[in-house]
């Protein structure tokens, strides 16, 4: 894949759930994770969407930065945006020339040695934490555990501020047990400035439909409210903030 052109599942503005501010975010194509409460698995392919140049995509980003007021600015999401490591990297570097503020939502998968590089040009890290554990980030992600904690360590060692994500599925790690287990694996993680839990929901299920797979979760319905709600009280007692 030519370094300078990438793929775009789809580029969504004024969003404001995915960093500070109001932000463009940027739907890079693309994931070698396939995760049982995905909800864009049409974004699993490396060529799916549309493809742009640096500065293609860049004339659609500035387009918005009158509106990138109190912090916001353009977030790198997917897929996984690392799988396109070199695109995503250019892209950084034009909008740190054009004094973009940058977000990297990502599960920390990727080349290493693109780490480092990548990360010199990221303002602010979403983290996706997928598993307490190696058997459970497994049983979430349906591949082994490859590079998440070379990124982790890339973070700490460059002093990136990490906002911590995880997913919570009924019946599958919706207890008290499991969260107090994601707080004591966020507290060997610096710089975390924030921590969200975000509950399963049924929104991406026609997708699988669409894109002829099964959906793993099929017939699962949506977290209840409530007990997100006391699941993130409980982290936020756990981790004392």
């Amino acid at each position: 894949m030519n370094p300078s052109k990438g793929f775009v599942s789809k580029i969504e503005t004024f969003a404001t759930a995915d960093g500070p501010g109001v932000r463009t975010v940027v739907f890079l194509s693309g994931c070698t994770l396939r995760c049982v409460y995905c909800h864009n698995p049409d974004m699993w392919e490396g060529k799916a969407g549309k493809e742009y140049t640096v500065d293609e995509l860049m004339k659609v980003i500035l387009r918005m930065k009158p509106y990138f007021n109190h912090g916001g600015g353009v977030s790198f999401c997917g897929g996984e945006p690392l799988f396109q490591s070199q695109f995503l990297l250019e892209m950084l570097k034009a909008c740190k020339e054009n004094d973009v503020h940058t977000v990297l939502d990502t599960a920390g998968v990727g080349v290493v040695s693109t780490f480092e590089p990548i990360l010199n040009c990221v303002d602010l890290v979403l983290l996706d934490i997928k598993g307490i554990d190696d058997l459970d980030y497994e049983r979430m992600t349906q591949v082994k555990p490859s590079t998440t904690q070379a990124f982790i360590k890339a973070c700490e060692k460059l002093s990136k501020p990490i906002w911590i994500r995880h997913v919570i599925v009924p019946e599958m790690n919706d207890s008290v047990e499991h969260v107090l287990s994601l707080a004591n694996k966020i507290k060997s993680i610096s710089n975390v400035e924030k921590v969200e839990l975000l509950g399963f929901h049924t929104m991406g299920q026609s997708k699988y439909s669409t894109i002829r797979i099964k959906d793993p979760l099929e017939g699962v319905l949506g977290l209840d409210r409530h007990v997100l709600d006391h699941l993130q009280m409980t982290l936020n007692e756990a981790l004392k903030i």
